[in-house]
């Protein structure tokens, strides 16, 4: 009888750790969700023994860290290194000691990268812009390093900016949906905004991980970019969320003067995934009507 596969997911209740549950959830695999509240196994990634223990006692044949504060500002840097960085050596330096055929997947990020308003692929320079950024960039190395000293199989994908109904409203694309779900139901408030004109990817978390699961099933390609390649304007976000509601997007929103964005375009070079079969299935219409409807 062949032995059922095993997949543990650190970060299990972020929006990562939900569609990959139920991505494989019409499968014959058995998925382990680890994080540090209301999951299988409870605890803290950043914690070498809980880490170890996880692993030791479920020996899986997959491994993914999704776990991480999704936030660049500085106060968040001590937790953002603890769970990224140490929470990635933990999980390497464990498979390493008694699992060393897992396949381990390490989230990356599109902000990592130096961004010249161009489309960033896996040969793009990193910059340590952030904290949050410095935290990927260290965890990229660790994974190369365990990768090449010790033959671990390790895959890195790097996520530009994905979205579901799961978001909170600290992204702008949720922030954008909830504000006119709320004014369509009679609330008198303005939405508050600033640089509308700033370009990214809206990708669906769902295709994203789809993305992700054919990467890490394959063994020609260790790191790729994850994005569909395509960048909107938040404007063009905020004119189709209100359009869906039959409203003007002008009489409800307001501008903040002087606001400085991080970026002014965000966008991928996804040669490299698509090489491996993937395409995004949800296009940016498709995902304002689900995130609109939900």
């Amino acid at each position: 009888m062949t032995k059922k596969q095993r997949v543990l997911i650190f970060g299990s209740n972020g929006q990562d750790g939900y569609y990959l549950n139920q991505l494989l959830s019409h499968s014959d695999i058995e998925v382990i969700n680890v994080s540090r509240t209301n999951a299988a196994i409870c605890g803290s990634v950043s914690d070498y023994n809980f880490v170890q223990k996880a692993i030791r006692e479920n020996l899986p044949d997959y491994i993914f860290h999704f776990a991480a504060r999704s936030s660049t500002k500085h106060e968040f840097l001590l937790e953002n290194h603890e769970t990224i960085s140490t929470g990635t050596i933990n999980i390497l330096e464990t498979v390493k000691l008694f699992c060393p055929a897992s396949r381990v997947f390490i989230s990356g990020s599109a902000m990592q990268f130096k961004n010249n308003d161009h489309p960033i692929d896996e040969t793009t320079e990193f910059e340590a812009s952030s904290p949050y950024s410095l935290a990927r960039i260290h965890s990229v190395y660790a994974a190369r390093y365990y990768s090449k000293a010790f033959g671990l199989k390790i895959y890195v994908g790097y996520f530009f900016n994905h979205d579901s109904p799961l978001r909170t409203e600290q992204h702008v694309s949720q922030k954008i949906v909830r504000a006119v779900q709320r004014i369509a139901s009679g609330s008198t408030e303005k939405l508050i905004l600033g640089n509308i004109e700033v370009q990214k990817e809206f990708n669906y978390a769902g295709d994203v991980v789809d993305a992700v699961w054919k990467l890490v099933n394959q063994d020609a390609t260790s790191e790729a970019v994850i994005g569909s390649g395509k960048a909107y304007a938040i404007k063009d976000w905020l004119a189709l969320c209100f359009s869906l509601k039959n409203l003007q997007w002008q009489k409800y929103v307001a501008l903040q003067n002087n606001y400085v964005p991080e970026y002014r375009i965000l966008v991928s070079n996804p040669g490299v995934i698509k090489g491996i079969g993937w395409e995004p299935k949800t296009d940016f219409y498709q995902l304002a009507n689900m995130m609109m409807n939900e």
